[in-house]
């Protein structure tokens, strides 16, 4: 899935490439922070 990401991206205009990369780096913010909130909240028992 991600090889044909970047494939697909490699084909764009310039502007389609750096529309790709940033929805892929927003992407892994949002999958980064969802962890870290995840780990923060172990310590806490409900």
């Amino acid at each position: 899935m991600l090889s044909e990401l970047v494939s697909n991206a490699m084909h764009s205009t310039p502007q389609g490439f750096v529309g790709v990369t940033l929805i892929f780096l927003y992407f892994c913010l949002i999958v980064s922070t969802a962890f870290y909130r995840i780990k923060k909240g172990d310590h806490m028992h409900h």
